[in-house]
């Protein structure tokens, strides 16, 4: 006669794919690329025969583009990122 096996009565240990840092690193990623959202926007003119020139300035030139582009390095080097065994 075989004998037969028991259950375990353990619960298998439940593992997330990634690790608290690279949830860290993807909300400052989020937020770099929030940021550099939000100082693109504006600037406009209501009246379209109106020029302004703050159009051209360089938080929406410059800067902002660089905070996106930080954000979406970030958020790929979070995914990267091993987690801690």
């Amino acid at each position: 006669m075989a004998a037969e096996k028991k259950p375990s009565q353990t619960k298998p240990e439940r593992k997330f794919l990634f690790d608290i840092r690279n949830y860290i690193l993807f909300g400052v990623g989020a937020f770099l690329i929030i940021a550099g959202f939000i100082l693109m926007s504006g600037g406009g003119s209501t009246d379209p025969n109106v020029f302004n020139p703050s159009i051209f300035s360089f938080t929406r030139i410059t800067l902002a583009p660089i905070l996106v582009l930080a954000g979406f390095v970030v958020n790929i080097f979070a995914i990267m990122l091993k987690p801690k065994q």
